[in-house]
């Protein structure tokens, strides 16, 4: 009797000759990608460091890279370098999901109760327009001029923007395979779970990446309004003694926590497609 070989799941997929090329020019596209950027972002900091160096530029007001590096060793030595990161780190983060979940919440309410949008549509659109900033002496009477402070301001500048965004990718699911469902005999709960969210997943990520530039506009100006320690409180404190290395370095580092927040959200995304893919 013949046994049948049967091939491991783990074994490589034999791809054609052509393929293989095909993907090979698209990691050395990458890889050509990532060097210019990487030499782009090298060559700025060299040419701001001999600027400064050589007078072209005023390094008192400019800053300089070597002058940054000293200002970050300085906040790292005395202690402090690691406690201002994680105060404006755990704000970002909390308003980030706070305003991101409780955003993509109310936009299901409203896509649930279509009575309940057409009421609140007015009020939503006044309060995305309204500049977050004008409220932020309110914040500080209603709730204290502390962390709860700038979480809010965070939540308040995020989520007006996620609700909207949900919302029409809610309604923007195709209307056939919603009456489809019906037909078959789903409930309303069923068409949400089984339809309308894994439609607007895609945007939903979309809103993630969105919100990560939005969580450290809104922890900064919350910082700016009443914080004693912080990124923000730092770059507040640095321009009111005219300490701007500590101003650039302090900016720099938001700089390095965004991309990194950023990134971590595109690898989810990723992932996120690689599933969809398998399935």
């Amino acid at each position: 009797m013949k046994q049948i070989k049967i091939k491991s799941l783990k074994e490589k997929p034999n791809y054609s000759k052509e393929y293989k090329n095909y993907l090979k020019k698209i990691r050395i596209n990458k890889g050509v990608i990532i060097t210019i950027q990487l030499t782009i972002l090298i060559a700025i900091f060299v040419f701001w460091e001999v600027f400064a160096i050589t007078g072209v530029i005023d390094s008192f007001i400019m800053s300089s890279p070597s002058k940054i590096l000293n200002q970050i060793a300085l906040l790292f030595n005395n202690g402090t370098l690691f406690y201002h990161i994680g105060i404006t780190l755990n704000e970002a983060i909390i308003g980030f999901l706070i305003a991101t979940l409780g955003g993509t919440l109310i936009a299901i309410i409203l896509w649930w109760n279509k009575t309940l949008r057409k009421i609140l549509d007015p009020y939503v659109v006044v309060l995305n327009s309204l500049p977050k900033i004008a409220l932020g002496p309110i914040l500080i009477i209603w709730i204290g001029a502390g962390t709860g402070a700038i979480i809010a301001m965070d939540v308040l500048i995020m989520i007006v923007i996620t609700i909207l965004s949900m919302l029409n990718a809610f309604n923007s699911c195709d209307e056939s395979k919603i009456l489809l469902l019906k037909s078959m005999g789903a409930n309303k709960l069923q068409i949400l779970c089984k339809l309308i969210l894994p439609n607007s997943l895609l945007e939903f990520i979309s809103v993630l990446k969105i919100n990560v530039g939005l969580t450290w506009v809104g922890t900064i100006m919350g910082e700016y309004l009443v914080s004693r320690a912080g990124l923000g409180y730092l770059i507040v404190y640095g321009g009111q003694v005219f300490k701007l290395d500590l101003v650039m370095a302090s900016t720099i580092i938001l700089c390095i926590l965004a991309a990194i927040m950023y990134f971590l959200i595109v690898l989810i995304e990723k992932l996120v497609e690689k599933k969809r893919n398998i399935h």
